[in-house]
């Protein structure tokens, strides 16, 4: 599990992004954390999966302090897929998938083609391998970077506004995609998106101005926070 207790954070320029926020992540389930632009969400997103440091409060894995696991560990634990991707343009798909393999895990090249195409296919997404990320659409980076994500086999898997980009009935798709994962992962998406959160999510928090505002269930959070 992952606990957030009492994160506080704020930028050089004064700005507090994160106010006493003290969140529970429990494996298993598909998580989401909601809130409008500017609410907090993706900075929280950044604190859990490492990037940015809190000013007060405490992060822990499995009762773990963050800070105190080691970055190939936690990158093993914790995997982040950012709004940008960041899939390489130079690289194949596949290519992308194997460069993670052998610089986090270092595997041997054929080791890790191998892996990467047993991905794909698990995945289902097996004919995006030899395409270069500007070949494909959106929908499709979005399951490569993901699927580069999950060879490292992580435990929780950070999912920053992963429908941004996406037309209602590909998010439709994609959110279809997302709940098949449960095998593999434990999904926390970062939305403002609320329709798409109750079509995936099972339970999540909603952050308005830094600090949580609701919490529980999707069906509670839709109920108090949809209406307005």
């Amino acid at each position: 599990m992952i606990r957030v207790e009492r994160v506080s954070f704020s930028y050089p320029t004064g700005t507090e992004a994160l106010r006493e926020v003290s969140i529970e992540l429990p494996r298993g389930q598909i998580l989401g954390i909601l809130g409008e632009s500017g609410s907090g969400k993706t900075t929280l997103l950044k604190c859990i999966g490492r990037f940015l440091r809190p000013r007060t409060g405490r992060i822990t894995l499995d009762d773990r302090d963050i800070g105190n696991i080691t970055e190939p560990e936690f990158r093993r634990a914790v995997g982040v897929v950012f709004q940008e991707l960041y899939l390489f343009p130079h690289l194949t798909v596949l290519g992308n998938m194997t460069l993670a393999l052998r610089k986090v895990l270092k595997r041997e090249k054929d080791a890790a083609e191998r892996e990467a195409k047993e991905m794909l296919g698990c995945l289902g997404i097996e004919k995006l391998g030899r395409s270069y990320p500007s070949q494909v659409s959106r929908g499709q980076a979005q399951r490569a970077a993901i699927a580069r994500a999950l060879l490292l086999s992580p435990g929780y898997l950070l999912l920053d506004e992963p429908t941004s980009a996406l037309d209602v009935n590909t998010a439709d798709d994609f959110g279809r995609w997302l709940v098949s994962l449960r095998d593999y992962t434990t999904c926390v998406i970062v939305t403002h998106d609320l329709r798409f959160a109750g079509r995936v999510a099972t339970s999540g928090v909603v952050l308005e101005e830094g600090a949580v505002r609701f919490a529980g269930s999707l069906d509670k959070i839709i109920k108090s926070f949809g209406r307005e």
